[in-house]
C-alpha cells in the first residue's frame, strides 16, 4: 500500500474521531452550554493570537498554498488544491446560503450576552453558522498534507494547527463546536472526493499517453 494512502486514512480516522466527540458532547450537554464551556476568556494574549491565527483557515490561504506548491515544484499536486477549493466552496456555501441560510450563530442564540467572551475589534456574524468554513479549509489542508508530505508524523502534528483554527472560531464567538465538527466532516468528504477526482485525471492522462 502506498505510504500516502496510509497517512491519508489515518488523518481521516483521527479527524472523524474529533468530529464525533464534538457532536457527542453537543448532544449530551447542549449546543449553547458546550459553546460557553469552550468560549472561556484566556486573556489578552490569547485574544490577539486567536484574532489573527483564525485567518489560517481563510480563503486567501488557498492562494498562499498554491504559491508554495509552485515554489517547491509540486505541479501535479496542485490539482489537489484546485479540486479541494472547488469542492469545499460548493459544500460550505451550499449549506450556509441554500440549505441552512438562517442557522443562528452563538450571539443570536444566547440571551445573556455577558456570558459570551468577545474579542474587541472582531466583527461577529449572526447567521449562516453551519458548517465552519475556516475549519473546513484548515482540515482540508491538513488531509492534503497527509498525502503530500512523506512523513508519518504529519498525521499527528499536522492536526494540531488545523484543530486550533476550529478552536479559534469558537473562541472568537463565531461558531458553535457543532459547526466546527461539521467543518471537519465537510473537509473529510471534500478531500476524499478530491483524491478520487485526482486519480481519475491521472488515469486519463496515462491512458492518453499509452494511446499516443
Amino acid at each position: 500500500m502506498n505510504f500516502w494512502i496510509v497517512n491519508f486514512r489515518k488523518g481521516i480516522i483521527l479527524s472523524a474521531i474529533i468530529a464525533i466527540v464534538l457532536f457527542t458532547i453537543t448532544a449530551i450537554i447542549g449546543n449553547s452550554a458546550f459553546f460557553l464551556l469552550v468560549n472561556e476568556d484566556l486573556g489578552k494574549v490569547a485574544d490577539h493570537f486567536m484574532e489573527y491565527y483564525t485567518y489560517v483557515g481563510d480563503g486567501i490561504c488557498w492562494v498562499i498554498c498554491l504559491l508554495l506548491f509552485m515554489v517547491f515544484k509540486k505541479y501535479k499536486e496542485i490539482l489537489f488544491l484546485v479540486f479541494g477549493f472547488v469542492y469545499t466552496t460548493i459544500v460550505t456555501q451550499s449549506f450556509k446560503y441554500i440549505f441552512m441560510p438562517y442557522e443562528p450563530r452563538p450571539l443570536s442564540v444566547i440571551a445573556n450576552k455577558t456570558l459570551v467572551h468577545r474579542v474587541e475589534g472582531v466583527d461577529i456574524h449572526l447567521i449562516s453558522s453551519f458548517p465552519s468554513g475556516h475549519t473546513t479549509t484548515a482540515f482540508t489542508f491538513y488531509l492534503f498534507a497527509c498525502i503530500i508530505i512523506n512523513n508519518k508524523w504529519v498525521v499527528y502534528l499536522g492536526i494540531i494547527p488545523a484543530l486550533l483554527v476550529g478552536y479559534s472560531r469558537v473562541y472568537l464567538a463565531q461558531h458553535f463546536p457543532r459547526d466546527v465538527a461539521g467543518g471537519i466532516v465537510a473537509a473529510i468528504l471534500c478531500s476524499m472526493v478530491s483524491v478520487i477526482s485526482y486519480q481519475a485525471v491521472q488515469k486519463r492522462r496515462d491512458r492518453n499517453k499509452t494511446i499516443a
